[in-house]
């Protein structure tokens, strides 16, 4: 293999899909990149057997094509030294050592032939194909991504469910403590479908489909989905199992609404739950007629907080707890400015909603369940 390429443009491709490479790999291979140059293209992979994401580059200057695998880390920490300049690479005879050239010097980097490398895990021919706008994705991802759960025993609430249905498409994250559900009612599909996105793979596409403009082609199977845009294509193994019903958890009768600023709910909440108890975290709303008061103690300390907000609520008088951190999470990732909150009594859940959703095509909803008040 022999080619010319600029350091700027293969360092910015490496750094991009080098995020998969987990940091213990169970095969030594995987701690490498794949190039492989074929008709004046380098395609360059990296894989950690659940996750793989391939990226390229043209290469106008080619001498020889070929295929070899060279260390991650060290081929990535080389290239950041250098300014944009062109980079010649040249393997060895026996493909045991890469040479890269520039003007004033050269480098020796080991490599290995690409045989022992993973092949690209294909999307049966019996599959689902669907075409999402990259700033909708995106934004489905970054509003539900932070509900996801850390659990070894129900694997299904560790990803992101995608909900498609002829109707809309539903982003759904969950870990049983909140709820949110993301929804656009301009993405259809021709029949009703679903898969769970892994935490990782979802995390890796929030960074990237932030420097694309092209819609995402997702390809899907029962076991695999493949998402390609720009020049990227990343394939990931889904997780497997039935997501839980969540349609049937969100309560349809909360009659008792506070709307109130966002900012300014989410401002007072931090600075109340400063004072909250170490172990439970819990905060407490107090609401009566348009006004809210929220409270916070550690009787361990002897420490207290209490702040009274102007609001609109004209609903039961009520004293409501949730556990500080989750209710700072979601009023910090919900993009309005005017928030209602909805509730039944102090043991349902309740909603965030958005008080006046100026967009007809998207809906975001949260759900957060409430703790018990003490005395």
């Amino acid at each position: 293999m022999k080619f010319v390429v600029s350091s700027i443009e293969l360092l910015s491709r490496l750094s991009s899909i080098s995020r998969v490479i987990a940091s213990k790999s169970t095969l030594p291979i995987l701690d490498n990149f794949l190039f492989s140059l074929k008709e004046g293209y380098l395609t360059i992979t990296a894989s950690d057997l659940e996750t793989t994401l391939r990226s390229g580059l043209a290469i106008e200057n080619t001498e020889e094509e070929g295929d070899i695998t060279i260390p991650a880390k060290l081929l990535v920490d080389s290239l950041k030294e250098f300014a944009d300049i062109p980079l010649e690479f040249s393997t060895n005879a026996d493909k045991t050592s890469i040479q890269i050239k520039w003007t004033t010097g050269n480098a020796v980097l080991p490599c290995s032939g690409a045989e022992e490398y993973p092949e690209l895990k294909e999307v049966a021919k019996e599959n689902t194909t669907i075409q999402i706008n990259t700033h909708v994705l995106l934004e489905g991802i970054n509003r539900t991504l932070y509900a996801t759960a850390d659990e070894e025993l129900r694997p299904v609430m560790n990803g992101l469910f995608f909900d498609i249905n002829t109707d809309n498409l539903t982003l759904v994250a969950s870990d049983a403590h909140k709820l949110v559900c993301f929804t656009r009612h301009d993405i259809k599909a021709e029949n009703k479908s679903s898969f769970i996105l892994p935490k990782k793979p979802a995390s890796i596409l929030k960074s990237l489909l932030s420097k694309s403009e092209e819609d995402v082609k997702i390809v899907f199977d029962n076991r695999n989905a493949y998402f390609e845009f720009s020049s990227f294509v990343l394939i990931c193994r889904l997780v497997e199992g039935n997501y839980p019903a969540y349609k049937s958890v969100i309560p349809k009768n909360n009659t008792n609404k506070l709307i109130i600023g966002r900012q300014e709910f989410l401002n007072a909440t931090k600075r109340v739950a400063v004072c909250s108890n170490q172990a439970s975290s819990l905060i407490k709303l107090q609401l009566l007629y348009n006004q809210l008061t929220i409270s916070a103690q550690d009787l361990d300390f002897s420490i207290s907080a209490v702040e009274t907000l102007t609001c609109q609520y004209d609903g039961d008088p009520m004293e409501i707890g949730f556990k500080s951190p989750f209710l700072i999470e979601i009023l910090n990732n919900l993009p309005y400015s005017e928030v209602s909150l909805e509730m039944a009594d102090p043991t349902r859940a309740a909603l965030i909603l958005p008080a006046d959703n100026n967009d007809p095509s998207e809906d975001i909803l949260a759900l957060i369940m409430p703790m018990m008040v003490g005395a």
